[in-house]
Protein backbone atom coordinates (compact mmCIF):
# COMPACT_ATOMS: atom_id res chain seq x y z
CA UNK A 1 0.00 0.00 0.00
CA UNK A 2 1.17 3.64 -0.44
CA UNK A 3 0.22 5.92 2.26
CA UNK A 4 0.37 9.66 0.58
CA UNK A 5 -0.19 12.43 3.77
CA UNK A 6 -3.05 14.96 2.89
CA UNK A 7 -2.95 18.61 4.26
CA UNK A 8 -5.11 17.66 7.46
CA UNK A 9 -2.59 16.67 10.28
CA UNK A 10 -3.14 12.44 10.51
CA UNK A 11 -5.09 12.21 7.31
CA UNK A 12 -4.10 9.94 4.66
CA UNK A 13 -4.67 8.78 0.98
CA UNK A 14 -4.45 5.44 0.83
CA UNK A 15 -3.23 3.30 -2.59
CA UNK A 16 -3.58 -0.47 -3.24
CA UNK A 17 -0.87 -1.93 -5.01
CA UNK A 18 -2.38 -4.84 -7.20
CA UNK A 19 -0.30 -7.59 -8.18
CA UNK A 20 -1.38 -8.61 -11.60
CA UNK A 21 -1.63 -11.63 -13.83
CA UNK A 22 -3.63 -12.98 -16.64
CA UNK A 23 -6.64 -13.40 -14.82
CA UNK A 24 -6.86 -10.12 -13.13
CA UNK A 25 -5.17 -8.60 -9.97
CA UNK A 26 -4.93 -8.70 -6.21
CA UNK A 27 -4.31 -5.79 -3.69
CA UNK A 28 -4.12 -5.48 0.40
CA UNK A 29 -6.74 -3.15 1.56
CA UNK A 30 -5.54 -3.31 5.26
CA UNK A 31 -2.60 -4.57 6.79
CA UNK A 32 -2.38 -3.79 10.63
CA UNK A 33 1.69 -3.57 10.64
CA UNK A 34 1.87 -1.18 7.95
CA UNK A 35 -1.06 1.01 9.55
CA UNK A 36 1.23 0.77 12.70
CA UNK A 37 3.89 1.96 10.88
CA UNK A 38 2.58 5.13 9.54
CA UNK A 39 1.01 5.84 13.06
CA UNK A 40 -2.61 4.88 12.56
CA UNK A 41 -5.21 3.31 14.22
CA UNK A 42 -4.56 -0.69 13.25
CA UNK A 43 -7.94 -2.24 15.43
CA UNK A 44 -11.57 -1.65 13.38
CA UNK A 45 -14.31 -2.69 15.67
CA UNK A 46 -17.34 -1.96 13.11
CA UNK A 47 -17.35 -1.91 9.09
CA UNK A 48 -20.51 -0.18 7.11
CA UNK A 49 -21.94 0.17 4.20
CA UNK A 50 -23.20 3.50 2.50
CA UNK A 51 -25.52 3.04 -0.75
CA UNK A 52 -26.45 6.45 -2.37
CA UNK A 53 -28.97 6.23 -4.57
CA UNK A 54 -28.74 10.30 -6.35
CA UNK A 55 -26.31 11.67 -7.59
CA UNK A 56 -24.87 15.13 -5.76
CA UNK A 57 -26.48 13.80 -2.56
CA UNK A 58 -24.40 15.41 0.25
CA UNK A 59 -23.80 13.57 3.11
CA UNK A 60 -21.89 14.75 6.64
CA UNK A 61 -20.46 16.54 7.76
CA UNK A 62 -19.95 13.96 10.88
CA UNK A 63 -17.99 13.04 13.41
CA UNK A 64 -18.35 11.98 17.11
CA UNK A 65 -17.67 13.27 20.48
CA UNK A 66 -15.94 12.37 23.74
CA UNK A 67 -15.77 9.70 24.69
CA UNK A 68 -16.16 8.02 21.40
CA UNK A 69 -13.95 9.59 18.60
CA UNK A 70 -13.26 7.62 15.84
CA UNK A 71 -10.63 6.70 12.89
CA UNK A 72 -12.51 5.84 9.88
CA UNK A 73 -10.67 4.20 6.52
CA UNK A 74 -13.26 4.72 3.94
CA UNK A 75 -13.25 3.15 0.08
CA UNK A 76 -15.37 3.79 -2.68
CA UNK A 77 -16.30 0.53 -4.16
CA UNK A 78 -19.14 1.89 -6.21
CA UNK A 79 -19.59 5.31 -8.44
CA UNK A 80 -17.64 8.23 -7.05
CA UNK A 81 -17.65 10.62 -4.77
CA UNK A 82 -16.26 13.60 -3.53
CA UNK A 83 -15.13 13.69 -0.19
CA UNK A 84 -14.25 16.18 2.42
CA UNK A 85 -12.27 16.43 5.60
CA UNK A 86 -12.17 18.94 8.70
CA UNK A 87 -9.59 19.05 11.44
CA UNK A 88 -12.09 19.53 14.38
CA UNK A 89 -8.82 19.01 16.83
CA UNK A 90 -8.32 21.51 18.93
CA UNK A 91 -4.58 21.82 19.31
CA UNK A 92 -3.67 20.44 15.51
CA UNK A 93 -1.84 22.46 13.50
CA UNK A 94 -4.42 22.34 10.91
CA UNK A 95 -7.26 22.96 13.32
CA UNK A 96 -10.12 24.48 10.95
CA UNK A 97 -8.98 23.78 7.82
CA UNK A 98 -10.21 21.09 4.94
CA UNK A 99 -8.77 18.93 2.58
CA UNK A 100 -10.95 17.03 -0.31
CA UNK A 101 -10.00 13.44 -2.29
CA UNK A 102 -12.09 11.88 -4.68
CA UNK A 103 -12.78 8.59 -4.50
CA UNK A 104 -14.27 5.98 -7.08
CA UNK A 105 -14.61 2.57 -7.74
CA UNK A 106 -11.93 3.44 -10.79
CA UNK A 107 -9.17 4.84 -8.47
CA UNK A 108 -9.78 2.48 -5.88
CA UNK A 109 -8.41 5.00 -3.32
CA UNK A 110 -9.07 4.96 0.19
CA UNK A 111 -9.23 7.98 2.62
CA UNK A 112 -8.04 7.68 6.23
CA UNK A 113 -9.32 9.77 8.50
CA UNK A 114 -7.98 10.50 12.32
CA UNK A 115 -10.25 10.82 15.05
CA UNK A 116 -11.73 13.95 15.99
CA UNK A 117 -11.85 15.00 12.20
CA UNK A 118 -15.36 16.09 10.79
CA UNK A 119 -16.28 13.90 7.45
CA UNK A 120 -18.38 14.05 4.74
CA UNK A 121 -19.26 13.50 0.94
CA UNK A 122 -21.45 14.56 -1.76
CA UNK A 123 -21.83 11.85 -5.18
CA UNK A 124 -20.45 12.18 -8.49
CA UNK A 125 -22.66 9.31 -9.53
CA UNK A 126 -25.84 7.75 -8.86
CA UNK A 127 -26.22 4.51 -7.45
CA UNK A 128 -22.66 4.82 -5.63
CA UNK A 129 -21.57 2.75 -2.73
CA UNK A 130 -18.77 2.82 0.04
CA UNK A 131 -17.34 0.89 2.52
CA UNK A 132 -16.43 2.61 6.09
CA UNK A 133 -14.24 0.98 8.80
CA UNK A 134 -14.81 2.71 12.30
CA UNK A 135 -12.10 2.57 15.03
CA UNK A 136 -14.89 3.16 17.36
CA UNK A 137 -18.61 1.71 17.48
CA UNK A 138 -21.75 3.85 16.27
CA UNK A 139 -22.83 6.21 19.46
CA UNK A 140 -25.76 8.34 18.97
CA UNK A 141 -25.60 10.29 22.03
CA UNK A 142 -21.95 11.30 20.98
CA UNK A 143 -22.58 11.79 17.28
CA UNK A 144 -22.50 15.14 15.84
CA UNK A 145 -21.39 17.27 12.67
CA UNK A 146 -20.77 20.91 11.57
CA UNK A 147 -22.63 22.61 8.68
CA UNK A 148 -21.90 21.81 5.12
CA UNK A 149 -22.33 25.01 3.76
CA UNK A 150 -20.58 26.86 6.47
CA UNK A 151 -19.20 30.24 5.34
CA UNK A 152 -16.13 29.94 7.60
CA UNK A 153 -15.07 26.48 6.10
CA UNK A 154 -15.64 27.72 2.43
CA UNK A 155 -15.91 24.28 1.38
CA UNK A 156 -16.22 23.92 -2.98
CA UNK A 157 -19.05 21.02 -3.37
CA UNK A 158 -18.87 20.58 -7.28
CA UNK A 159 -22.48 20.02 -7.82
CA UNK A 160 -25.70 21.62 -6.22
CA UNK A 161 -26.21 19.53 -3.29
CA UNK A 162 -29.45 17.40 -2.88
CA UNK A 163 -30.80 14.96 -0.56
CA UNK A 164 -29.49 16.38 2.51
CA UNK A 165 -31.19 15.10 5.38
CA UNK A 166 -33.11 17.00 8.36
CA UNK A 167 -30.01 16.69 10.64
CA UNK A 168 -27.16 17.27 8.69
CA UNK A 169 -29.11 20.66 7.50
CA UNK A 170 -29.46 21.43 11.28
CA UNK A 171 -26.03 21.05 12.22
CA UNK A 172 -24.00 24.05 13.61
CA UNK A 173 -21.56 26.38 12.27
CA UNK A 174 -17.96 25.60 12.86
CA UNK A 175 -17.65 28.66 15.34
CA UNK A 176 -20.37 27.48 17.08
CA UNK A 177 -19.21 24.13 18.07
CA UNK A 178 -16.34 23.40 21.02
CA UNK A 179 -12.98 21.91 19.15
CA UNK A 180 -12.27 18.20 19.84
CA UNK A 181 -10.03 17.60 22.53
CA UNK A 182 -8.33 14.37 22.13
Amino acid sequence: MIFTPLPISGAFQIEMEPRTDPRGSFARMFCAEEFAAHGLNANWVQMNASVTLEKGTLRGLHFQNHPKHEAKLIRCIKGAIHDVVVDFRAGSPTFGEHCTLELSDVNRTMIYISKGCAHGFQTLRSDTELLYAHSEYYSPECESGVHFADPDLAIHWPLKPIGLSDRDASFSSFAQLEPIQL
